[in-house]
């Protein structure tokens, strides 16, 4: 494990947790490859992906994902996948618990 870092989150409220679980061994196959904790209260902001897509498997937790703008709750054992192109965010912010969810980036 490569440790855990907390940066403001992209377009959103808040901060996220991230934790990488493997970084440099991936080479350019994949751009992240992490373990993300959102808090209770915070947003992922909507974000495209251009060159890369992406997959949220969810952990524990419970929270509004928004898909290319189709909001739907996501919850422990979800799995979504934003393409190459699209979109998505995350939004907590009305949530009592933080949503702990593992996300893979690969590269196209």
């Amino acid at each position: 494990m490569k440790g855990t870092m907390t940066m403001p989150s992209a377009n959103g409220v808040g901060a996220v947790h991230l934790e990488k679980i493997l970084d440099e061994e991936l080479g350019n196959k994949c751009g992240l490859y992490a373990k993300v904790t959102i808090p209770a209260g915070s947003i992922l902001g909507y974000h495209e992906h251009h060159g890369n897509g992406e997959s949220y498997f969810v952990l524990s937790g419970e929270a509004v994902y928004d898909d290319n703008g189709t909001k739907r709750t996501i919850r422990a054992g979800d799995v979504t996948w934003t393409p190459d192109g699209g979109g998505h965010g995350v939004d907590n912010s009305g949530g009592s618990e933080p949503i702990v969810f593992i996300a893979l980036i690969v590269n196209s």
